[in-house]
C-alpha cells in the first residue's frame, strides 16, 4: 500500500531549491517556530492536503521530461519534511527510481529520523543551519542546535553532499563571532558544496496577517549589500564557496 502524507503545495522553481529547474514539494508539519518564517502556513500537519506517494509522483511524472533536460529534479521541503520522514523517503526512493535528481531541504533538526536508506536516496541535502550561537538558535528558533550538526557531521562521514543555507537577519545572525565558528565547522566538513546566504525577507508577513497571528520580525531590517557580502567573505576566509 502507497504510503500517505500531507502536503501543503508544489511548485516549479529555479534558484536556491537545487541545481536546474525543481519541482518543489512543500510538506505540512515543523517542530520549530523560526521568528523569520517565510511559511507560517506549513507549520500545522492538520492544515495539510492528505495525499499518497502515488498521486505526488502522477504529478511528478508530467513534469519529469521537462526537469530532466533543464538539469533539475525534485526537491522536498516545508514545513520540515522530516516529520514525516516515511512519506518523504519513499518520495525520494521513487523519484531516484524514476532517473531524477533528489534533494531534501532540512533544518537537521530532526535529523535522527533520516534513515541511512533515506539519504542513500539523496542527492544532495539542503541544510539550513540557522544560528552557529546556542542561545540565539533557541531564541530564534524554540530548538536545539546540536541535533543539526549532528546531522550535518553525519551526512559528511555518509558523504552526501550539502549546500548549507544561512539566513542573514540582521541582529541576530550576523554576529561576526558566530559565522566564524559557523565556518570553521563547515570547513571540517568534506561534503560541503557551499554556503547560500539567504538575506532575510519580509515577503511571508501577509501570511502572518491572514493567520491572524504577529510577525515577530516586523520591524526587523533587511541587511544591506555590504553586509551580506561581508558575511559571505567570512566564509570565504574558511576556505568555503560562498554565494
Amino acid at each position: 500500500m502507497t504510503a500517505t502524507g500531507r502536503i501543503h503545495s508544489w511548485d516549479l522553481s529555479t534558484g536556491v531549491d537545487g541545481p536546474g529547474t525543481r519541482f518543489v514539494l512543500f510538506v505540512s508539519g515543523c517542530p520549530l517556530r523560526c521568528l523569520y518564517c517565510a511559511n507560517p502556513d506549513t507549520w500545522h500537519m492538520r492544515d495539510g492536503r492528505e495525499t499518497t506517494v502515488d498521486e505526488v509522483m502522477a504529478e511528478i511524472e508530467k513534469y519529469r521530461a521537462f526537469l530532466t533536460t533543464a538539469g533539475g529534479g525534485v526537491t522536498i521541503t516545508g514545513g520540515e519534511p522530516l516529520l514525516q520522514s516515511a512519506f518523504t523517503g519513499e518520495i525520494l526512493r521513487r523519484c531516484k527510481a524514476a532517473g531524477l535528481h533528489t534533494a531534501l531541504d532540512t533544518s537537521g533538526f530532526l535529523g535522527a529520523r533520516a534513515d541511512d536508506a533515506l539519504l542513500a536516496e539523496t542527492d544532495l541535502v539542503l541544510l539550513d543551519i540557522k544560528s552557529f550561537d546556542i542561545g540565539t538558535y533557541r531564541k530564534l528558533t524554540g530548538g536545539a542546535l546540536a541535533p543539526t550538526l549532528n546531522f550535518a557531521t553525519r551526512l559528511d562521514r555518509l558523504g552526501v553532499p550539502v549546500r548549507i543555507r544561512y539566513v542573514l537577519v540582521p541582529g541576530w545572525t550576523d554576529d561576526e563571532t558566530a559565522v566564524d565558528g559557523l565556518g570553521a565547522f563547515l570547513a571540517g566538513l568534506s561534503t560541503v558544496e557551499r554556503v547560500d546566504v539567504l538575506p532575510f525577507h519580509k515577503l511571508g508577513a501577509h501570511k502572518y496577517d491572514a493567520l491572524g497571528i504577529p510577525f515577530p520580525l516586523k520591524d526587523t531590517p533587511t541587511p544591506d549589500r555590504d553586509l551580506v557580502e561581508r558575511v559571505r567573505e567570512q566564509f570565504r576566509h574558511h576556505g568555503l564557496r560562498a554565494v
